[in-house]
């Protein structure tokens, strides 16, 4: 432990501070704990003026301690000399396996849980979600979104935020607001977006129980969960530890993305999630050039799927450039106007229609 501790202040005494000297020269670096791989640590500066300039080094601090070998997670709390530190967030620890649980549980302010599901990936699900939090945010819903898709969170990007979430107490974390929505992903807990999630399973299961759980979501009208592709760990989880309200699947109207679309809505039907509608994207594409309309994946394979089943048919979305720039660009085609906008806020009216949201 002690040469642990060592090494990290050896890390800490290369942060160099504005006014000259280091951390660990200035001894500003206090209550340093290691527990496994997680390390917790406080920077106290001399006056809440200096500790108002040292935002840049708290982050070099939290890289500088993450790149040694054997760490893999960092929380720095910032405070000035006789503050009270924030207590730092609690500990997405890597390897973390699942808390026992009797039943499905409620999560505590959250009045309705809407999966958002596809049975094969790239029919656009994550953009979806992003755009329809913004379009219900716009409606006057209190929002939440759930990057669920742990090994390939998406929803920093297209929501535009690379802020940590923080904890005031120490034990619940407080999700990032980003274009009126309420936010979580395991993204804005990695050092960087070219950070892979290795995990298996239990793993897997653990993060999503403690981002459902240990997360003060509340209140909300609507907990939107951006699922992964599949019917796997992830799915049944959510399904046997949460009380959910139901599942929005998602699919393009080619007869490829319907059989896997399919393949979803039956494991929900196993698992009694009942389906609240079903979502056409990239239905059709607009020309933006000559206006004249095609249909690249066909059309209305996703609306007849709908009534052949029975559940209700939500919307048509379509293809369009600008979504794609939107999303890389970190602001959600829902948040501005125009056609495609139009669409999700029809596609979001339409669920508060339905009462889903």
């Amino acid at each position: 432990m002690a040469d642990v501790k060592d090494r990290i202040m050896g890390a800490l005494s290369a942060v160099a501070l504005p006014d000259g000297g280091d951390l660990v020269s200035r001894d500003m670096v206090r209550a340093l704990t290691v527990d496994g791989a997680a390390v917790r640590f406080v920077i106290e500066a001399q006056s809440p003026e200096q500790a108002a300039g040292l935002e840049p080094q708290r982050r070099a601090a939290e890289a500088a301690v993450a790149d040694l070998p054997g760490i893999e997670t960092v929380s720095v709390i910032l405070t000035a000399h006789g503050a009270t530190p924030a207590k730092p967030a609690p500990n997405l620890k890597i390897g973390g396996h699942p808390k026992p649980q009797a039943g499905p549980m409620q999560v505590p302010g959250v009045k309705s849980i809407v999966a958002i599901a596809s049975g094969k990936g790239g029919v656009g699900k994550s953009t979806l979600s992003s755009n329809l939090a913004v379009a219900l945010a716009k409606q006057g819903r209190k929002v939440g979104l759930l990057d669920a898709d742990i090994l390939g969170p998406s929803q920093p990007r297209m929501m535009g935020t690379n802020e940590r979430p923080g904890s005031p107490d120490g034990d619940m974390l407080t999700p990032v607001m980003a274009h009126g929505v309420k936010m979580m992903s395991i993204g804005l807990m990695l050092k960087s977006d070219r950070e892979a999630v290795v995990w298996r399973g239990p793993m897997l299961m653990g993060a999503l129980q403690q981002m459902l759980f240990q997360v003060s979501w509340g209140p909300l009208d609507v907990l939107l969960i951006d699922l992964p592709p599949g019917t796997g760990d992830v799915q049944l989880t959510l399904a046997q530890k949460s009380q959910i309200t139901g599942a929005v699947v998602v699919s393009t109207p080619q007869d490829v993305a319907l059989l896997d679309a399919r393949k979803a809505i039956d494991m929900f039907d196993k698992v009694k999630v009942p389906i609240l509608g079903l979502v056409e994207n990239m239905s059709s594409y607009v020309c933006p050039d000559c206006g004249h309309e095609a249909h690249l994946f066909g059309h209305g394979g996703v609306r007849d799927e709908a009534a052949t089943i029975g559940a209700p048919f939500l919307g048509e979305i379509p293809l369009s450039l600008d979504v794609r720039l939107a999303g890389d660009g970190g602001t959600p085609i829902a948040a501005g106007e125009g056609p495609v906008a139009g669409a999700y806020a029809k596609l979001a009216q339409d669920m508060v229609t339905r009462g889903i949201a």
